[in-house]
Protein backbone atom coordinates (compact mmCIF):
# COMPACT_ATOMS: atom_id res chain seq x y z
CA UNK A 1 0.00 0.00 0.00
CA UNK A 2 0.92 3.70 -0.59
CA UNK A 3 1.54 6.11 2.20
CA UNK A 4 -0.75 8.97 1.21
CA UNK A 5 0.73 11.55 3.89
CA UNK A 6 3.63 12.98 1.50
CA UNK A 7 0.81 14.23 -1.42
CA UNK A 8 -0.12 17.57 -0.10
CA UNK A 9 0.91 19.23 2.97
CA UNK A 10 -2.61 19.70 5.17
CA UNK A 11 -5.24 18.47 1.94
CA UNK A 12 -3.82 15.17 2.19
CA UNK A 13 -4.96 14.71 6.27
CA UNK A 14 -8.03 16.42 5.99
CA UNK A 15 -8.70 14.82 3.61
CA UNK A 16 -8.11 11.40 5.52
CA UNK A 17 -9.65 12.76 8.55
CA UNK A 18 -12.84 13.78 6.17
CA UNK A 19 -12.14 10.52 4.15
CA UNK A 20 -12.68 8.39 8.21
CA UNK A 21 -16.08 10.28 8.98
CA UNK A 22 -17.25 9.71 5.39
CA UNK A 23 -15.99 6.03 5.87
CA UNK A 24 -17.99 5.84 9.27
CA UNK A 25 -20.81 7.15 7.24
CA UNK A 26 -21.25 5.08 4.81
CA UNK A 27 -20.48 2.01 7.23
CA UNK A 28 -16.76 0.85 6.51
CA UNK A 29 -15.13 -0.18 9.32
CA UNK A 30 -12.91 -2.75 7.71
CA UNK A 31 -10.05 -2.59 5.14
CA UNK A 32 -11.34 -1.33 1.00
CA UNK A 33 -15.18 -1.94 0.49
CA UNK A 34 -17.30 1.00 1.79
CA UNK A 35 -14.16 2.61 3.66
CA UNK A 36 -12.50 2.80 0.44
CA UNK A 37 -15.43 5.20 -1.42
CA UNK A 38 -15.21 7.11 2.14
CA UNK A 39 -11.72 8.34 1.67
CA UNK A 40 -11.98 8.67 -2.12
CA UNK A 41 -15.57 10.92 -1.33
CA UNK A 42 -13.79 12.41 1.30
CA UNK A 43 -10.76 13.53 -1.22
CA UNK A 44 -13.02 14.92 -3.28
CA UNK A 45 -15.08 16.99 -1.41
CA UNK A 46 -11.46 18.20 0.02
CA UNK A 47 -10.33 19.10 -3.16
CA UNK A 48 -13.62 20.83 -4.35
CA UNK A 49 -13.91 22.72 -1.04
CA UNK A 50 -10.22 23.28 -0.51
CA UNK A 51 -9.64 24.81 -4.17
CA UNK A 52 -12.44 26.76 -4.05
CA UNK A 53 -13.33 26.09 -7.41
CA UNK A 54 -16.91 24.92 -6.76
CA UNK A 55 -17.09 24.89 -3.20
CA UNK A 56 -19.87 26.21 -1.34
CA UNK A 57 -18.05 28.26 1.38
CA UNK A 58 -16.88 25.67 3.81
CA UNK A 59 -19.17 22.87 2.61
CA UNK A 60 -18.24 21.47 -0.94
CA UNK A 61 -21.40 19.61 -1.11
CA UNK A 62 -23.80 21.76 -2.54
CA UNK A 63 -20.95 22.89 -5.15
CA UNK A 64 -20.22 19.26 -6.53
CA UNK A 65 -24.45 18.29 -6.88
CA UNK A 66 -24.58 21.81 -8.67
CA UNK A 67 -21.83 20.63 -10.65
CA UNK A 68 -23.54 16.65 -11.01
CA UNK A 69 -26.60 18.90 -12.23
CA UNK A 70 -25.18 21.34 -15.15
CA UNK A 71 -23.34 17.81 -15.97
CA UNK A 72 -26.72 16.48 -16.55
CA UNK A 73 -27.49 14.95 -13.79
CA UNK A 74 -29.50 16.98 -11.94
CA UNK A 75 -32.10 14.39 -11.83
CA UNK A 76 -29.61 11.92 -9.63
CA UNK A 77 -28.31 14.51 -7.96
CA UNK A 78 -31.71 15.52 -6.73
CA UNK A 79 -33.43 12.23 -5.65
CA UNK A 80 -29.92 11.94 -3.08
CA UNK A 81 -31.18 14.99 -1.58
CA UNK A 82 -34.90 14.03 -1.60
CA UNK A 83 -36.55 11.32 0.86
CA UNK A 84 -37.51 8.86 -1.99
CA UNK A 85 -35.24 6.18 -3.91
CA UNK A 86 -32.17 7.36 -4.88
CA UNK A 87 -30.90 7.05 -8.56
CA UNK A 88 -27.74 5.46 -9.44
CA UNK A 89 -25.05 6.76 -11.51
CA UNK A 90 -21.79 4.88 -13.06
CA UNK A 91 -17.95 5.81 -12.82
CA UNK A 92 -18.11 7.42 -16.22
CA UNK A 93 -20.84 9.51 -15.26
CA UNK A 94 -19.02 10.85 -12.76
CA UNK A 95 -15.69 11.11 -14.37
CA UNK A 96 -17.43 13.15 -16.90
CA UNK A 97 -19.03 15.30 -14.55
CA UNK A 98 -15.57 16.47 -12.44
CA UNK A 99 -13.06 18.89 -13.43
CA UNK A 100 -10.17 18.39 -15.45
CA UNK A 101 -7.48 17.02 -13.18
CA UNK A 102 -9.95 16.45 -10.39
CA UNK A 103 -10.67 12.75 -10.61
CA UNK A 104 -6.48 11.79 -11.23
CA UNK A 105 -6.09 14.04 -8.23
CA UNK A 106 -8.20 12.77 -5.65
CA UNK A 107 -7.44 9.17 -7.22
CA UNK A 108 -3.64 10.50 -5.96
CA UNK A 109 -4.74 11.40 -2.59
CA UNK A 110 -7.03 8.03 -2.25
CA UNK A 111 -4.31 5.96 -3.35
CA UNK A 112 -6.20 4.43 -6.42
CA UNK A 113 -6.69 4.69 -10.14
CA UNK A 114 -9.05 7.43 -11.71
CA UNK A 115 -11.57 4.75 -12.37
CA UNK A 116 -11.29 3.06 -9.40
CA UNK A 117 -12.01 6.49 -7.50
CA UNK A 118 -14.57 7.20 -10.40
CA UNK A 119 -16.28 3.94 -9.65
CA UNK A 120 -15.99 4.08 -5.47
CA UNK A 121 -17.91 7.41 -6.10
CA UNK A 122 -20.84 6.47 -8.51
CA UNK A 123 -21.35 4.05 -5.44
CA UNK A 124 -20.89 6.16 -2.33
CA UNK A 125 -22.44 9.59 -3.77
CA UNK A 126 -25.61 8.13 -3.50
CA UNK A 127 -25.52 7.36 -0.29
CA UNK A 128 -23.36 9.73 1.47
CA UNK A 129 -25.57 12.98 -0.09
CA UNK A 130 -28.70 10.95 0.96
CA UNK A 131 -27.53 11.04 4.41
CA UNK A 132 -25.73 14.31 4.58
CA UNK A 133 -29.30 15.97 3.09
CA UNK A 134 -31.76 14.46 5.86
CA UNK A 135 -34.43 16.84 5.99
CA UNK A 136 -34.39 16.44 2.00
CA UNK A 137 -32.04 19.44 1.65
CA UNK A 138 -28.50 20.57 1.22
CA UNK A 139 -26.71 21.59 4.84
CA UNK A 140 -24.95 25.37 5.45
CA UNK A 141 -22.69 24.47 7.85
CA UNK A 142 -19.60 22.72 7.33
CA UNK A 143 -19.62 19.18 6.18
CA UNK A 144 -17.39 17.61 8.94
CA UNK A 145 -19.81 19.57 11.24
CA UNK A 146 -22.97 18.15 9.75
CA UNK A 147 -21.31 14.49 9.48
CA UNK A 148 -20.76 15.31 13.84
CA UNK A 149 -23.62 16.69 14.52
CA UNK A 150 -25.88 13.96 12.31
CA UNK A 151 -23.72 11.43 14.96
CA UNK A 152 -22.59 9.42 11.31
Amino acid sequence: MTDPRPVSKGVTMAGNDLGSLLGGLLGGGGQGGASGGGNVLGALLQSLGGGGTVGNGSNPLGGLLDMLAKSGLADQAQSWVGTGENKPVTGEQVQQALPDGTLQKVADQAGVTPEQAADHLAQSLPQAVDKLTPEGRIPTGSLADLVKEQQL
